[in-house]
């Protein structure tokens, strides 16, 4: 298969994004830009073109898929209900980065919800994808158009690498501005649990909901045989060829640890100002308290280590909060879960 790659710039490019709706339509897949992440989509209701999802990325058949709409008119089709919850989200949030998991309508193919009685919806901000989507004129089942397991990617050129070949278009709309998936939040639960952390915070959903329980798989591990409800639960992903290893101290403490290994095969993920402490090649993630900025980097670093030949990355563990969950989420499973400890 040759893979095309489709430069969009503006929604009103309109005979462009016919082309790649066409592509969806029937029964193709395309690489897509969100504000989150690029996405691998499919007419979500095609259910033949949704299990060419799971081939192209090699991805386990346990793992469900969010479907994105592009106006709440689409939503009743989609779910048996919405209850007053889910309405208060959309308001809030829509379109936005926050997914919403509700219980599916029967259209919803069990190749898309991976047996389970719920779907998970979201509505992109993003213009390009927002206008593809109203251009096939069907929901699409887009997880990130990446090799599963491995960063997620944050522009036309991670999906090429990863997926060249194997689908039928890129659309290249340029780099995504969250740069990490979307909140996930279930209304399916007794209250409204998070499920993923993403660029919707935890805060910000106690705001519109009040009380918001956190799944114990947002920063711990699936217990064993236990089904992940979410993308991205699974115990590792997210991940580079490279070893990562989260480190929790002070810098003094962190270049000590640092120093530890071969200097020429170790990549440091710090903060700004951090970096003349190491004698290792560095990237800065932003300053320590811009949360979005690490976000923003966190994806490409992961995937710079690995272009470089890095055998190693040690990171700074961020902070727990505001969208630095996300971002603490993320590198947990990069890193399976392991923490060193330097103070």
């Amino acid at each position: 298969m040759k893979t095309e790659l489709l430069k969009i710039d503006s929604p009103q490019q309109t005979d462009l994004l016919r082309r790649a709706a066409e592509v969806l339509r029937s029964g193709g897949l395309c690489g897509i830009p969100t504000e989150t992440v690029y996405g691998l989509a499919a007419n979500a209701l095609d259910e033949a073109a949704v299990r060419k999802i799971f081939a192209a990325k090699g991805r386990p058949q346990d793992n469900p898929l969010i479907v994105h709409i592009a106006s709440m008119e689409e939503l009743p089709a989609l779910v048996k209900e919405i209850p007053p919850e889910a309405k208060a989200l959309a308001d809030a949030f829509w379109p936005g980065p926050l997914t919403i998991i509700l219980p599916k309508a029967d259209c919803i193919p069990d190749a898309v919800s991976c047996g389970l009685p719920t779907v998970a919806i979201r509505m992109p901000s993003h213009p390009i994808a927002n206008a593809i989507i109203r251009e096939a004129g069907v929901p699409l089942a887009a997880p990130s158009a990446n090799t599963s397991g491995k960063p997620s990617p944050t522009t036309a050129q991670h999906v090429l690498h990863d997926m060249d070949g194997k689908i039928d278009m890129i659309v290249d709309g340029g780099a995504c501005s969250v740069g990490v998936e979307s909140t996930v939040v279930t209304l399916c639960a007794k209250r409204p649990r998070l499920l993923r952390p993403g660029g919707v915070t935890l805060e910000q959903l106690r705001d519109v909901l009040g009380e918001v329980d956190v799944d114990k798989a947002v920063l711990g591990e699936l217990a064993s045989g236990e089904k992940p409800s979410s993308p991205g639960m699974k115990y590792k992903h997210y991940s580079p060829d490279a070893d990562v290893k989260l480190v929790r101290g002070s810098l003094e403490s962190f270049a000590r640890y640092a120093k530890t290994y071969p200097a020429a095969d170790t990549l440091i993920l710090c903060f700004d100002g951090e970096e003349s402490a190491f004698t290792n090649e560095t990237i800065a993630l932003g300053s320590a308290s811009d949360a979005k900025t690490h976000a923003q980097r966190i994806f490409r670093a992961l995937r710079d280590a690995d272009e470089r030949g890095f055998r190693n990355v040690l990171v700074h563990c961020p902070d727990d909060r505001g969208v630095d969950l996300a971002v603490l989420n993320r590198l947990l499973r990069a890193a399976a879960f392991q923490i060193v400890e330097t103070e």
